[in-house]
């Protein structure tokens, strides 16, 4: 993939989603899914002359009379992506990040982008919403392009921020967005889960509001296995600092990889655990790998709903 070196700028977010979409649809799935989101209501008797589109066909061959299936609404899918701002999302701290060699938050950007112009090319509203200690930012879903320019031109600001030492309130920010969300809705959730390490009880009750209210979530958990979870650090001592508390150890991380990797397997045992018994589709992301397996997870999701 062709370097992107102004890879901050709106115009290299664009560019990068837009090719990224179009050589995956051609490649891999020639048609985006054109589905509607629609919830059945009743039946009603045909009406002679209109169109036999919505027929219930097998109720047709029970009784042999024609009944058309009358829904709420029709509109198109409705997806509100959630993305995590806080400190730890912006690890690894680079001097010159890529697409090559991204931190999370670029990543969880860039993947949000790709995945908004695949939502423009099925006329689907997307909205967006961001939090670090609190909710920062929340918007509607929409569809005009007035729209998605202003949410890529959200996300560019925050990749430019780079806030230091921000916390993360996971629970607060997720029943805010619960509360705002009206319509059933597709939520895309990016997060590296740091603040679930210690206990997931509190989050999976707040990601059980999103499901009680009926909307479907896949959680993409966001990591960068080589130093999070395989330590692989030299074998001399470190100072390490908590990014989002400050926090400072000393230690040398070989001494202790053995027994941080078993207790990185539990968590993430766990992770997956409560996911299943939540129904959340979890996607378990290596920033080190393509964004690609992103729009895969969504298109199986997707295919999955309709």
């Amino acid at each position: 993939m062709q370097e992107l070196y102004n890879i901050s700028s709106l115009e290299s977010l664009e560019f990068f989603a837009r090719n990224l979409v179009e050589g995956f649809i051609t490649g891999k799935h020639k048609s985006p899914y054109h589905g509607f989101s629609v919830e059945f209501a009743e039946h009603r008797l045909y009406n002679t002359g209109e169109s036999t589109k919505n027929v219930d066909w097998k109720l047709y061959g029970r009784t042999d009379k024609l009944f058309v299936k009358k829904y709420e609404e029709e509109t198109n899918l409705r997806c509100q992506i959630i993305i995590d701002t806080s400190s730890s999302m912006y690890y690894p701290q680079l001097q010159n990040f890529s697409l090559q060699k991204p931190n999370k938050i670029l990543y969880s950007v860039y993947a949000a982008a790709s995945l908004m112009n695949l939502f423009k090319k099925q006329r689907d509203s997307v909205g967006l919403s961001m939090f670090s200690d609190k909710l920062d930012y929340h918007s509607e879903s929409k569809t005009t392009n007035k729209h998605h320019i202003s949410l890529k031109r959200k996300m560019v600001e925050t990749l430019n921020n780079k806030p230091e030492f921000k916390t993360t309130s996971t629970i607060d920010a997720i029943h805010q967005v619960a509360s705002r969300l009206h319509k059933r809705s597709l939520v895309l959730f990016f997060t590296d889960m740091i603040e679930g390490v210690e206990d997931l009880n509190e989050i999976f009750l707040a990601l059980q509001h999103l499901k009680f209210n009926k909307h479907e979530v896949i959680l993409f958990h966001l990591s960068e296995n080589k130093t999070e979870f395989d330590l692989e650090f030299s074998n001399s001592p470190h100072k390490f600092i908590d990014i989002e508390t400050k926090e400072e150890i000393n230690l040398n991380p070989i001494e202790i990889k053995k027994e941080f990797k078993k207790r990185s397997d539990m968590f993430l045992n766990e992770l997956k655990t409560r996911c299943l018994q939540y129904k959340i589709d979890l996607v378990n992301v290596n920033i080190n790998k393509g964004i690609e397996e992103i729009l895969i997870s969504y298109l199986l999701k997707r295919q999955k709903m309709f």
